[in-house]
């Protein structure tokens, strides 16, 4: 797709929903973290970078302010040859200042674990491997820190899969590393947000309900829960009655077409969005 009719699609997308819609997000919008004396604006739409990734930062950003939106939701190994580390401070910096320049703010960061770096496992058996993708988990939270991003959404569903254990030993798994970076998490301000994953791509948290149990079993502010409307498939209850549901505990949306491509291409926008 050339540069121009890039910028079209997005901007047209954007319209769908008035302000975001292809690949996007709804941030921003835990109404208990609005100050007091503060009304609440309504929600802000992000679209991610991923569609954008050969694309120089600077253009990513101008394509998605220019579209309408408020932030960017950021996969970082989009941005990386090996890892988060080859990103200084100083380009961290700069990467902010271009996001303020257009009118962004970074929404998060996403597909925290598809490589690079590769070999990286979190329900994983293999202590080894579960200390290295720990440490570099680690890594990201700063990175979204930095960014001054708020989320980090946990889909990543290679890196969780049960590669042949148990469901409830991988879970195992997955609530120890939580405990082991959400003090970090924390401390830089970043909440991570389980995402419940459709069994076509994951056989570890499929639902909304084993999404909130990981997070009440690891006890932690930092590890919270969000929702994606793409990945309800295996949810026994319609999605408006979802949302009611956990309102309380979600904390992010993902907003797309059950399909997984931007709204405007299916019926969700038509029966169900306005």
């Amino acid at each position: 797709m050339s540069n121009y009719s890039r910028r079209d699609f997005i901007k047209a997308s954007g319209s769908i929903l008035g302000a975001g819609a292809l690949g996007s997000s709804i941030f921003g919008c835990r109404k208990k973290e609005i100050p007091a004396s503060s009304e609440w604006g309504g929600f802000n739409y992000a679209m991610c970078n991923e569609s954008m990734s050969e694309l120089s930062w600077a253009e990513q950003c101008q394509i998605v302010g220019n579209a309408g939106y408020k932030g960017v939701e950021i996969a970082s190994f989009t941005l990386v040859k090996e890892g988060v580390q080859e990103i200084s401070p100083a380009e961290r910096k700069q990467m902010v200042t271009v996001m303020k320049n257009n009118g962004l703010e970074c929404a998060g960061l996403h597909w925290l674990l598809a490589p690079p770096p590769k070999g990286l496992h979190f329900t994983t058996p293999d202590a080894a491997v579960r200390q290295k993708t720990i440490a570099y988990f680690d890594e990201l939270i700063d990175f979204c820190g930095d960014l001054g991003g708020p989320y980090m959404i946990f889909g990543s569903p290679k890196q969780r899969n049960t590669r042949g254990i148990a469901v409830e030993e991988a879970k195992k798994y997955f609530t120890e590393g939580f405990a082991k970076v959400a003090d970090h998490a924390q401390e830089r301000g970043v909440k991570i947000l389980i995402e419940p994953l459709g069994k076509r791509t994951t056989d570890v948290v499929n639902t909304l309900a084993e999404a909130l149990a990981l997070a009440e079993q690891v006890n932690h502010p930092a590890i919270q829960i969000m929702f994606d409307f793409n990945n309800t498939v295996d949810e026994t209850e319609p999605f408006d009655v979802l949302l009611r549901k956990y309102f309380n505990h979600i904390y992010h949306v993902h907003v797309q077409e059950m399909g997984g491509k931007h709204l405007g291409t299916g019926t969700a926008v038509k029966g169900r969005i306005q």
